[in-house]
């Protein structure tokens, strides 16, 4: 009798998770012998950790155990971490075990982008898990606690440096407007003591983005305390200093890294031809030369044709790849050797900017304030109903639209 092939999926983010979830719709697990490898027992939303990271939503809002979502009698999982690929052995070390494949997904995420910025790494907080958030959080109400009690005002503990005014940069920049009024109110501090300050390298906020959403996102912000410093590049990090590259000097005990990402150093090191940690997949989205590793999410480079740029690794496209590797997974394990080509399909970009503010471009429609933030928490319920349906988008969705 033959033996099951196997199917690893490394990694519970979007990519993994949703193809996880449509395998098992799929009742591939009858054919196979699939795996879920993830570091913690909880998948999380990554587009929604800027909310917990300044305060304004719990970070449990934003996680759910695996095992409520995805059928563990179907689907095994492990919990354990990723420390290397063996792809010519076709084994995946991880720190507690090992296993062997037949067929490996990656979906290991990304790691923050630094671009080689001396003290970035030991000096600056990232916005990148459940756990750096609650992080960002406590010591954000720690400066307000500290700078409350002290005779001799420090006024680097409210100077807050967001560095990036990407999609992160900007919409934890919006929380933070919503956040810092309840905490001065609650540490009795003069909100005009409190600075939030943006700093971009790029000759613009929002980098692609429509140039009047940009405007009115700016304007927002700034209508709320933010100040910008566009076009400026960051030279260093210190302890409680960033330098720009201009010759500034800003005093900060808060300074958040959100310049960009790249893909995760486990595939650089597992032998992949890689830009910044991510693979320029074949159409059918696996690795060049293996046709027996799919990789999607912020592992994955796809080329956007019109352009000839990559498409920038979004939610949306990771969760479009899961249902394309998912198909492509089904149909390997029939013996069949058509797959289907992953096309994505961007049906519209919405940024937040705290509160009921967001602006977006849904097909070629500019839209702006409450109606773009309602869009905005439609699209989080969307995720939410494709991967648990209605009974996980009550019990974890954004239901208050307006």
């Amino acid at each position: 009798m033959n033996r099951k092939p196997k199917i690893v999926i490394l990694g519970a983010g979007y990519g993994g998770m949703m193809t996880a979830s449509r395998l098992k719709k799929a009742n591939a697990h009858q054919d196979a012998d699939i795996t879920l490898v993830n570091k913690h027992n909880y998948h999380y939303q990554t587009t929604w950790l800027h909310e917990p990271a300044a305060g304004t939503l719990h970070h449990d809002r934003t996680r759910m155990k695996i095992d409520s979502v995805i059928d563990t009698n179907k689907i095994q999982f492990i919990k354990d971490a990723v420390v290397k690929i063996n792809k010519e052995e076709k084994k995946v070390v991880l720190e507690k075990s090992e296993l062997d494949y037949d067929y490996l997904v990656i979906g290991l995420g990304s790691e923050p982008e630094t671009f080689g910025i001396p003290g970035v790494k030991e000096h600056a907080f990232s916005i990148r898990s459940v756990n750096s958030v609650r992080l960002i959080r406590e010591h954000i109400e720690y400066m307000f606690a500290n700078y409350n009690k002290q005779e001799e005002k420090q006024e680097d503990l409210l100077t807050f440096v967001v560095a990036g005014a990407g999609f992160t940069g900007i919409e934890f920049v919006g929380e933070l407007t919503e956040r810092i009024p309840e905490l001065c109110e609650e540490y009795d501090i003069d909100r005009k003591k409190v600075k939030i300050i943006s700093v971009e390298a790029a000759p613009t906020a929002l980098p692609g983005f429509d140039e009047e959403l940009v405007e009115y996102a700016m304007n927002h912000l700034e209508s709320k305390g933010v100040q910008f410093k566009i076009n400026t590049p960051i030279k260093e990090v210190q302890d409680g200093v960033v330098l720009l590259a201009d010759g500034t000097e800003i005093k900060s005990q808060t300074i958040v890294w959100t310049t960009g990402i790249r893909g995760s150093s486990i595939v650089d090191d597992a032998g992949f031809e890689t830009m910044r940690g991510r693979v320029k997949v074949e159409k059918d989205l696996r690795a060049p030369g293996h046709d027996d590793v799919f990789i999607i999410g912020d592992c994955a480079l796809i080329i956007n044709e019109e352009i000839n740029r990559p498409y920038p690794p979004t939610a949306q496209i990771a969760i479009q790849q899961a249902y394309t590797c998912a198909k492509n997974l089904k149909a390997l394990v029939a013996g069949k050797t058509e797959l289907e080509e992953f096309k994505p399909d961007i049906k519209g970009t919405v940024a937040s900017l705290g509160g009921k503010e967001a602006i977006g471009l849904v097909g070629d429609k500019k839209i702006y304030g409450h109606s773009a933030s309602a869009v905005k928490k439609l699209i989080d319920n969307r995720y939410l109903y494709m991967l648990g349906g209605m009974p996980l988008v009550l019990k974890k969705g954004k239901l208050n639209l307006f």
